[in-house]
């Protein structure tokens, strides 16, 4: 977990789609990406506990982040699954403040660890970088409230039917998609315990989905729609 490395070229590349850097010229993304080392996770690592001093923010270069908080009897919730690309706790860096949830990485993971300090330096001398990540924070923002809005509108087969339908490849009337990660992280990042899961494909089974391992295939896109 504590091997540092250099961006190679995927990383790089990876990187260059995250939210925060976005609109940034060469010499903003340069200055940005000075702020950061690369760290390499195991399964299963912890990043951080919910109440540790903040001090990076982080970019998914590969694999999976789950965020997640206790409660008082010490059970987990998932608030987020971050897949490659994805950028999490850079809202903490207008503030001296502690990390809000835990990270674990959930595959083998690489991540692009931003030094706050560093980079709170770097917004005096470079304010585009600030509204970048202001940007990014508001994606966020975005995000959470329609994740709100689908744990309260949405049964679980409904939940499950929008992920395949947004996340699938269609051909005319039938789709298909591959998981990039296992079902119970699927579980997990829609907010639904893996036997709620399992009862959505049952579900939509009868409407034509079909689930061989990570295969998923969809016989009629426009039943999934109506569902």
């Amino acid at each position: 977990m504590n091997r540092t490395l250099t961006f190679n070229g995927h990383e790089a590349a990876v990187l260059a789609k995250a939210d925060f850097m976005a609109g940034l010229d060469h010499d903003e993304a340069e200055a940005l990406r000075a702020c950061a080392t690369v760290l390499v996770c195991d399964p299963h690592d912890v990043l951080f506990e919910e109440g540790d001093k903040a001090a990076y923010f982080y970019c998914v270069l590969s694999g999976y982040v789950r965020l997640y908080r206790h409660n008082g009897d010490g059970r987990q919730a998932d608030i987020r699954i971050c897949e490659p690309s994805d950028s999490f706790a850079e809202c903490l860096i207008h503030t001296d403040e502690t990390y809000r949830t835990g990270a674990q990485a959930m595959d083998h993971t690489v991540l692009a660890c931003f030094h706050i300090a560093k980079v709170r330096l770097l917004l005096d001398e470079r304010p585009r970088i600030g509204k970048s990540i202001m940007r990014s924070l508001s994606l966020h923002l975005i995000s959470t409230m329609e994740c709100l809005a689908s744990d309260r509108m949405q049964t679980a087969p409904q939940r499950v039917a929008h992920y395949l339908l947004t996340h699938c490849v269609e051909n005319g009337a039938t789709a298909s998609l591959r998981l990039p990660f296992p079902k119970n992280l699927l579980a997990r990042k829609l907010g639904l315990a893996p036997e709620a899961l399992s009862r959505a494909f049952s579900t939509l089974k009868k409407k034509g989905v079909t689930v061989r391992g990570r295969a998923i295939a969809v016989s009629d896109v426009k039943v999934l729609r109506q569902i």
